[in-house]
């Protein structure tokens, strides 16, 4: 799509929805050659609230393979106008961009928002009646409160670049703004870390846990979030006692964290921020106070009263002062949202009307609060709430639970990475079955090798080929951590589920390869790192200029070295016997 045809769509762009107090125009306020950025804005004669109003154009269907959303997992194919629900976005939720993607990867069309705290809806859906694709964004669907005034830039890039390569720029185009400035990432987020939740849930053995410390520190883990049950005996997989947060498990805090660090291991506790559960003393403190009673886990604070943001940032900033935190797990932030028994407006003490903006408020306080504490504290959020103006209090963005599966566990990463900006990006958990082949249980490490690892097993009763293979593959990622973090990174073929994922930096290249393909490298690198991220042995690679020679050594999942040699790559296509889930390394001679 060229620069013609983005402007003839601009042209065709229709405001719907004004009533006769709104008015709302749209205005182009810079353009390069297929990038422009608009100006919406809305103004009301007086206070009130707002219909739903909704922005709209349409683009030809021409070489789209696929509509990339931030959260889509495998449903990244395109969509008729007839089916299924708009994409929301809002503070907890997602994040304001779609992005129409060709048969190479390349951008058609990518759209954002730059209003990335309160609720919009948008899609990019094809009619069948003249193979158009319809785009909107809709603000004001969400009952939020009255205004007088609202503005919001939206983003249109139609240049001929790689579709991830227009998702960077967008969320480098957030960062600008300064209610959207990313928090500091501390150098331990970007450090592989163990949980205890897969492995032991709620059922929290002290004595283990602090075994288990040991032996995740030897080999390589740096942290550890000690997940729900710390802070009761419960173990019903519930909610029931959320909200008072009193370590009845662990007494000794303090000291048991003490503990935790002597084996080498920063710590971080699990809290469920939203959630009262009704036989808390909290819940009796804060009656009235809540979005909602009827949710399927447990009440739901009103983040709108000052007297709720207070108490839940000092639960947080006095558990990091008083028991010497690293970091916190802060989860279950999409709950904030509207439910269909919340009230309305500022009323009976609440001091906002929008849900959204008090959920703003209360984590740029807790982020405030816990920086003066700790300066490189690290907060860790996962899916959906992952977008940019999550970015501002979570500085490890996790991928949404998917235990046991490598597959998603890698596009999940692809996605949220494709955004975060510098923002450090971690797997799930990974975990297996004890009997699970080690060949097999080690697609659970290859495939997050562009994540930050988590790990969520009992080391002290896997197998010992099983921690062989941990230790190697833990080990290779500490090794080559800056290139893996901070190397230039492209995932390949969104519906084919990111089968190729590559970093580079400066004169180094580290390739996953996931299915049977043809991988081609095009430049010479004095360093080639190919993972045989599948079951079956070999990796195809094809080259379209001559790289010279190269030694290579071959490594097993275990790190055991199969073989090594001399090869050169000149114009060819050559099959390397690489075995399942080992690792080839070249080094230019």
């Amino acid at each position: 799509m060229n620069v013609d045809s983005i402007e003839a769509a601009i042209e065709a762009m229709e405001i719907i929805g004004e009533d006769r107090l709104v008015s709302s125009s749209i205005q182009k306020i810079n353009s390069e050659k297929g990038l422009e950025i608009y100006q919406f804005e809305v103004k009301c004669n007086e206070k009130h609230f707002p219909k739903p109003i909704t922005i709209k154009w349409k683009v030809p269907g021409i070489n789209v393979k696929g509509v990339w959303k931030p959260t889509t997992d495998f449903a990244k194919r395109i969509q008729a106008d007839w089916e299924l629900d708009h994409m929301e976005s809002r503070i907890s939720i997602d994040a304001p961009v779609i992005s129409l993607f060709g048969h190479n990867d390349e951008n058609i069309i990518t759209f954002a928002c730059s209003n990335a705290i309160n609720k919009l809806q948008m899609n990019a859906r094809i009619r069948e009646e003249d193979n158009y694709f319809y785009c909107h964004i809709t603000f004001f669907s969400e009952e939020e409160q009255p205004i007088e005034n609202f503005d919001a830039q939206i983003r249109i890039d139609t240049r001929e670049i790689l579709f991830s390569s227009a998702l960077k720029e967008v969320s480098a185009w957030w960062e600008s703004f300064e209610n959207l400035r990313p928090a500091h990432v501390p150098a331990i987020a970007k450090m592989p870390l163990y949980s205890t939740w897969y492995q032991f849930h709620q059922n929290l053995d002290l004595e283990l846990l602090l075994e288990e410390c040991k032996l995740a520190s030897d080999l390589g883990y740096k942290a550890i979030i000690i997940d729900d049950g710390w802070q009761t005996f419960d173990t019903n997989r519930g909610y029931d006692y959320t909200g008072d947060w009193q370590p009845d498990r662990i007494p000794n805090m303090a000291e048991y964290i003490a503990k935790i660090k002597k084996t080498g291991l920063k710590a971080a506790l699990w809290y469920s921020v939203p959630f009262c559960g009704p036989k808390s003393e909290a819940f009796k403190r804060f009656k009235g106070k809540f979005l909602t009673e009827d949710h399927r886990w447990a009440p739901v604070f009103d983040p709108r009263y000052p007297e709720v943001r207070e108490y839940l940032i000092n639960i947080y900033a006095n558990a990091v002062k008083e028991w010497k935190l690293d970091g916190l797990k802060l989860d279950f932030i999409d709950d904030f949202r509207l439910y269909e028994s919340t009230p309305l407006g500022m009323e009976n003490g609440r001091d906002f009307a929008s849900i959204n903006d008090a959920v703003d408020r209360l984590m740029t306080d807790v982020m405030r609060k816990l920086q003066a504490i700790n300066p490189d504290i690290f907060i860790e959020f996962r899916q959906k709430y992952v977008g940019p103006a999550m970015r501002k209090f979570g500085n490890m963005l996790r991928a949404f639970d998917c235990p046991g599966d490598a597959t998603m566990n890698r596009i999940r990463i692809a996605d949220i990475r494709m955004l975060a900006g510098n923002t450090a990006v971690h797997s799930d958990m990974v975990t297996w079955h004890e009997d699970e082949p080690v060949e097999v249980a080690a697609l659970q490490l290859i495939n997050i090798l562009f994540g930050v690892p988590q790990l969520s097993m009992f080391l002290s009763k896997v197998s010992e080929e099983h921690k062989k293979m941990i230790a190697f593959y833990t080990g290779y990622w500490n090794k080559n951590a800056t290139i893996l973090m901070h190397g230039e990174f492209t995932p390949s073929n969104p519906l084919g589920n990111y089968n190729t994922q590559k970093v580079i930096l400066e004169n180094e290249i580290i390739i996953g390869v996931y299915d049977n393909i043809v991988n081609t490298i095009s430049n010479t690198y004095q360093r080639i790192h190919l993972h045989n991220g599948k079951i079956g042995e070999g990796i195809i690679l094809k080259t379209n200029r001559n790289l010279g020679s190269y030694e290579y050594t071959v490594f097993d999942c275990m790190g055991n070295q199969v073989h090594s040699g001399a090869i050169d790559l000149n114009i060819t296509i050559v099959e390397i016997s690489v075995p399942s889930c080992g690792i080839i390394q070249l080094i230019k001679k």
